[in-house]
């Protein structure tokens, strides 16, 4: 199943201070909801591991999230995929986007996702509510980060 989701948030920091926590392992493992680990690879990436509950299905995802496309501090391209064993499997990603706004900082992000197994089961409505409800959960976490 795929699926896209685009949103946007706006930031009392500057965008070199929101671009330096959106390079910080530290911060972006407190701001992902279920994230148990999320350590620095040698190329640049992180390898993760997040307990995610949609619906029914609760599943403990490790994988791997790289970043490319770096424009400091203006955005970039970050990409996933995970592995939750008879859960099924998620990979994609998302463009993020710092603009100065207001006194501070609009991030944007486009996403675009694929899931698989028992998650793909549940059905897109449930699928995207979850999603938005993690995404909103991770930038209002974010947000009291910076």
């Amino acid at each position: 199943m795929a699926m896209t989701m685009n949103g946007e948030v706006q930031l009392p920091a500057s965008r070199e201070a929101v671009w330096a926590k959106l390079n910080d392992p530290r911060v972006l493992k407190a701001c992902i909801p279920g994230c148990e680990e999320l350590e620095p690879t040698d190329d640049g990436g992180f390898r993760a591991v997040a307990k995610m509950k949609v619906g029914p299905v609760s599943a403990r995802f490790r994988g791997r999230v790289t970043l490319s496309d770096l424009d400091p501090p203006n955005g970039y391209k970050i990409s996933g995929e995970g592995e939750g064993g008879v859960a099924g499997f998620a990979k994609g990603g998302a463009m993020v986007a710092l603009v100065e706004k207001d006194g501070g900082t609009l991030l944007t992000y486009n996403v675009e996702a694929q899931i698989g197994g028992k998650l793909a089961q549940l059905g897109q409505r449930l699928i995207l509510g979850s999603a938005k409800k993690l995404a909103d959960q991770f930038f209002g976490n974010f947000a009291k980060e910076t």
